[in-house]
């Protein structure tokens, strides 16, 4: 099989983020997604693409607040592709995890597969009041009820940028380009997302891998023991304070 021309994914430092949530915020603009009323939480029926969890991490009273956006990990050996009877999700020649809104028929296997817990269910038909329709992305279609979605990597501004550089006479997008970025890594105000093609070598999520990857480097994937192989990279959060104790 002949290497893929991109392969996008993400890098993301977890020493960065500060849960400011932007993200989330940018990424429920740019997609279309539903409104999370506090009713719709109660029920635990909100949709979320990206997500940062808080987790503890020490004893009473050192105990520490720790941060870590959870998004589709576009997985090279997705448990969510072969469970889907009707081929709705599937993964492209650019490394990613696609879903296909028309053909989904709502099963839900692929979430129930899914062990990073990021495939929703659209239990409701979206609705926006009136002063929000004009904020809709015209780029991204309005989901309807009764289906399964999730992170694309803002798949609509890949595209575009394809298009701009087949407009320009340009072979290549520009990867490092904030138009061919996610919204999350946009709204990001402390650097802690990156995008990129990891096929290029003179990428920065191509840099950060090499840089990281080793036995000294901070790099690791969530739940790497299962083989799903994701296109997500993480990189583990600096604790100056262990670093003293370590050399106490």
């Amino acid at each position: 099989m002949s290497k893929e021309k991109e392969k996008w994914g993400m890098v993301i430092d977890v020493d960065k983020c500060i849960s400011c949530q932007a993200c989330v915020v940018a990424c429920q603009s740019e997609n279309n997604i539903p409104i999370n009323s506090e009713d719709i939480f109660n029920q635990r029926r909100a949709i979320e693409w990206i997500r940062v969890e808080r987790y503890w991490e020490g004893e009473f009273p050192d105990v520490k607040a720790r941060f870590i956006p959870i998004l589709c990990q576009h997985c090279g050996e997705a448990p969510c592709e072969p469970v889907c009877p009707v081929f709705a999700t599937y993964h492209n020649e650019e490394g990613m995890n696609v879903q296909v809104y028309n053909r989904c028929i709502g099963t839900r296997f692929c979430a129930n597969n899914c062990p990073y817990h990021v495939r929703y269910f659209n239990f409701w038909e979206p609705e926006w009041p009136d002063s929000l329709k004009n904020q809709l992305n015209p780029d991204v279609t309005v989901r309807s009820r009764g289906i399964m979605e999730k992170c694309t990597f803002c798949i609509q501004r890949i595209r575009r940028s394809k298009i701009e550089a087949s407009r320009d006479g340009r072979e290549e997008v520009q990867d490092e380009a904030r138009s061919i970025n996610p919204a999350c890594v946009n709204a990001c105000p402390t650097e802690t997302l990156y995008f990129g093609n990891f096929n290029d070598e003179n990428s920065k999520v191509s840099e950060l891998k090499k840089k990281e990857n080793g036995d000294h480097g901070r790099g690791y994937k969530l739940l790497d023991e299962l083989g799903t192989e994701p296109n997500v990279i993480y990189l583990k959060k600096v604790d100056p304070s262990a670093k003293e104790e370590a050399h106490a």
